[in-house]
């Protein structure tokens, strides 16, 4: 815990993301401070090599791409390290070994080490520290290497050519996942730079595979790789691997899943190739001809050996298109966080909540449970979410207990507890105007102040606020001063692993008198939690107090 809170204090991000805006143009100036950092920690950018690394960037699928890659060649028998962002539950999950989080033991022998090493080597008393995920890169790359890892997969952290990550000289193999639109401030606003950005982790000799994309991003993709010197492949589509005597099920739920799972197998194989595997998978002839002409060649298609297969089969990665049931309760969560991310959360949740409803008896009721960080519009997010037809919106900031305790792993020193609830409750109004433009009948009045909201009763049971209305279909919006209090209102009690107060006192307001006797009452209780993976990450700690140990 001592070393998490000392972590906690090199949060700068805010600062050294105006600082990136700033000097975006000069990724020179800020990968040398990066070797500097590397160097004062007792590493070289040489020693990196060992490291026989799988670097993979994108908008969107670049973690799940990571962690099927990963999955695949531990199945093979390989020792993987495997580094990502952000973590969920534990700051601890972002370094794994083989998969599994490195222990409370080994986080804090080689935090202390990075850490002191650091301190040692200042010039002065006013030296810089490295930022919060700087830090823990370093910290990453050391583990890697003391616990001789056979490969590490490293997820870029935002961008590509100025990220921290692309420190690495000689990555194996590189991947683009699907792009996007996000971090505009820092990447540029449209797609194009920022496919520019993401092609910057490309190296000189080294493949790189990406998947389909709009053809703006792609051409400026292959500028890129010609530039760098860096062959570069598409990805075939997915069935492309499949045959009718091999259906591949992946351990990741959603149509868009394939897509990352197409990349993976690319990666994983490429890097088994490269490193002398045998036995990996003979090439075959693609089933059809591709009906799109792409400005750089096609993958060769596969036949995907027994571990990958299995491998695809047993990839698990939280937050991202999960289900949980409790009893009459379901939780979906995913952290989609882009417009395109969330066009794919919305397919996903459609086509699994219809299932649900058409295999159960009596009514249903649904739940969002919303909440979004930094620059993006969230109101365009919010409106995507709209045809899934909720009941019930509910905005919380991305804390677990508003009591504080035990979050360390949470804390976010960029940002004010008022901030954040403001954030909220102007969600809150952004949902309730596209609500009204759906012609909902009725208008809200106005909401609580903030200061209102962190507050609690003398009994400890959670404020509820909104605006005074009776229950309208498809426009009832509340906000919580935590996720653990939203999750209590929207199970009222049914699922039996949550802790819940007394229901008696939840009901401030008339939309949540209301909304609770409804919500006791149906058959079934779908809860879609997204927005932004630091609210599934919280929710997950509420949800699974395993995901705490």
């Amino acid at each position: 815990m001592d070393a998490i809170r000392t972590l906690n204090t090199l949060q700068t991000n805010a600062s050294y993301l105006e600082h990136v805006k700033r000097q975006r143009s000069d990724p020179v100036e800020q990968l040398k401070a990066m070797r500097l950092f590397l160097e004062r920690s007792g590493l070289r950018v040489e020693d990196l090599d060992q490291l026989n690394i799988i670097h993979v960037t994108g908008t969107k699928g670049k973690g799940s791409t990571c962690a099927f890659t990963e999955q695949i060649l531990r199945n093979c028998g390989l020792k993987t390290g495997f580094y990502s962002s952000p973590h969920l539950v534990q700051v601890r999950e972002r370094i794994r070994i083989n998969g599994q989080p490195i222990s409370k033991e080994l986080f804090s022998k080689y935090f202390w080490q990075v850490y002191n090493r650091l301190e040692e080597t200042k010039e002065h008393e006013d030296s810089p520290m490295p930022a919060y995920f700087r830090f823990l890169t370093i910290m990453a790359f050391h583990v890697f290497l003391q616990e001789k890892v056979d490969l590490a997969v490293l997820e870029v952290g935002i961008g590509g050519a100025f990220d921290c990550t692309n420190i690495i000289r000689k990555p194996v193999v590189c991947g683009i996942a699907s792009l996007g639109i996000d971090h505009t401030s820092i990447l540029g606003d449209t797609i194009e730079k920022i496919a520019w950005q993401k092609g910057g982790i490309f190296k000189p000799g080294v493949p790189a595979f990406t998947v389909p994309q709009l053809a703006g991003p792609l051409e400026v993709l292959k500028s890129r790789a010609q530039e760098i010197g860096c062959p570069l492949y598409m990805c075939p589509d997915f069935a492309e691997y499949e045959d009718d005597s091999l259906s591949i099920q992946l351990g990741l739920a959603g149509e868009h899943q394939r897509v990352n799972a197409t990349l993976a197998l690319q990666l994983s194989h490429t890097w088994l190739q490269r490193r002398g595997f045998q036995g990996i998978g003979e090439h075959k002839s693609p089933k059809q001809i591709p009906s799109v002409k792409w400005p750089f060649p096609l993958a060769p298609v596969f036949r995907p050996s027994v571990p990958m297969v299995e491998g695809l089969q047993n990839t698990v990665w939280l937050g991202r298109s999960q289900i949980l049931q409790r009893g009459p309760i379901s939780y979906y969560i995913d952290g989609a966080h882009t417009n395109s991310s969330v066009k794919a959360c919305v397919r996903w949740f459609h086509q699994v909540a219809l299932n649900e409803e058409r295999a159960g008896m009596g009514a249903v009721i649904r739940v969002l449970v919303f909440n979004a960080t930094g620059e993006r519009d969230t109101a365009a997010l919010m409106k995507l979410l709209q045809p899934c037809h909720f009941d019930y919106a509910l905005f919380c900031p991305n804390i677990s207990e508003v009591s504080g305790v035990d979050i360390a792993d949470q804390q976010n020193y960029n940002v004010t507890l008022e901030n954040i609830l403001t954030r909220c409750l102007e969600n809150q109004k952004k949902w309730n105007r596209l609500m009204e433009e759906r012609s909902c009948s009725d208008h809200w009045g106005s909401s609580l102040p903030v200061d209102a909201l962190i507050k609690e009763s003398p009994r400890g049971a959670p404020l509820l606020f909104r605006p005074s209305s009776e229950r309208l279909l498809n426009c009832n919006s509340l906000v919580f001063p935590c996720i653990s209090h939203a999750l209590q209102w929207a199970t009222q009690g049914r699922d039996q692993d949550l802790p819940c107060p007394d229901i008696n006192l939840l009901h401030h307001q008339p939309v949540a008198s209301s909304g609770s006797v409804l919500l006791r009452e149906a058959a079934r209780v779908q809860i879609l939690i997204t927005g932004s993976l630091h609210l599934v990450g919280g929710a997950l700690k509420v949800l699974d107090q395993s995901l705490s140990q």
